[in-house]
């Protein structure tokens, strides 16, 4: 049996009900075999990084411990988005989706390979990832990178607001 590994969740939905979405993923997400949820951050909104078209996000990140190999917890975070409704396209890679899960860092493991790059590249520089992560990991240090609470503190990507129940996603 493999050691268990903290692991972090970006889950984003802009369509069908976002926060109904990002509450039924949680509790999918804590019965992953070999896997127990740690914690959860708060609910953001925040603007579309793709076509201003569609409607706002919805993001917040999950705190795992794992013992399923990056590579098993992927095909599972993926198979999760297929359940509500997401089919990825590379022709709409920035669009509305019901559910966006991304597996943001496992461990400090570095890894880049056709299916999967840890941490996720993009990490560092989206504001709707640092925030719903600094709540949950501050000190937390992405590698090439530095601390979380750094990084959210010097970001520049659209600005997030808190999301509060009852206001339109």
């Amino acid at each position: 049996m493999r050691a268990p590994v903290s692991a972090y969740i970006g889950l984003g939905a802009n369509l069908n009900d976002p926060a109904a979405q990002l509450r039924d993923t949680l509790a999918e997400l804590a019965q992953l075999p070999d896997t127990r949820m740690l914690s959860h951050s708060r609910f953001y909104l925040s603007k579309p990084l793709g076509p201003k078209d569609q409607p706002d996000y919805l993001n917040a990140v999950a705190a795992l411990e794992t013992q399923l190999d990056p590579q098993e917890l992927m095909r599972h975070l993926l198979a999760i988005e297929t359940q509500h409704g997401r089919q990825r396209s590379p022709d709409n890679r920035w669009g509305a989706r019901s559910l966006d899960l991304d597996l943001l860092m496992y461990g400090a493991l570095v890894l880049q390979t056709k299916e999967l790059t840890l941490p996720h590249p993009e990490l560092h520089k989206r504001s709707f990832v640092l925030y719903p992560l600094a709540e949950l990991a501050p000190d937390l240090v992405i590698p090439g990178h530095g601390p979380v609470r750094v990084l959210r503190e010097h970001c520049r990507s659209p600005a997030i607001r808190l999301y509060e129940e009852g206001a339109h996603a």
